[in-house]
């Protein structure tokens, strides 16, 4: 891949902006395994190599079972090895992420509402928009993935 921008050394405040969510989201009323199936899974569905890569490894630093990692992008069929909570997390991600579709339906919505508190809704919802910038950032600028 071509040598693209690095925008933390040509727009610093922007990515300071941006660490700046990233640090707020750290502080979540989320769990740390629930925040990187999220990270995850937005990474495979925009094919962010990248975040893939940083995420995987800090889910599995944090303890997440390689296993669920592995069949991530079939949760659907594999749901045994998600939780009622991770499942809806997983849905509004993806419908997040593919906005463009139908964007947040209101049966997903009602699901999370359902069993999240008002701020969590929203700090999952944040967390998505979050981690979507960063792939698109990722993606646009051709970040490599450090070895």
């Amino acid at each position: 891949m071509e040598k693209r921008i690095d925008i933390s050394n040509v727009e610093p405040q922007a990515y300071k902006a941006m660490l700046g969510m990233e640090s707020y989201l750290a502080k979540a009323d989320l769990s740390v395994t629930l925040k990187e199936l999220i990270k995850i899974r937005a990474s495979q569905i925009n094919n962010c190599a990248y975040c893939l890569d940083m995420h995987c490894k800090d889910a599995l630093k944090y303890g997440e079972e390689p296993q669920r990692i592995f069949i991530l992008s079939a949760w659907r069929e594999a749901t045994k090895f998600f939780t009622e909570e991770e499942q809806i997390v997983l849905q509004m991600t993806e419908e997040i992420t593919l906005i463009h579709q139908q964007g947040l339906s209101a049966e997903t919505y009602g699901k999370a509402v359902a069993v999240f508190t008002e701020n969590q809704v929203a700090q999952i919802i944040m967390l998505i928009v979050t981690i979507n910038a960063w792939n698109r950032i990722a993606v646009s600028t051709h970040k490599d993935i450090e070895v």
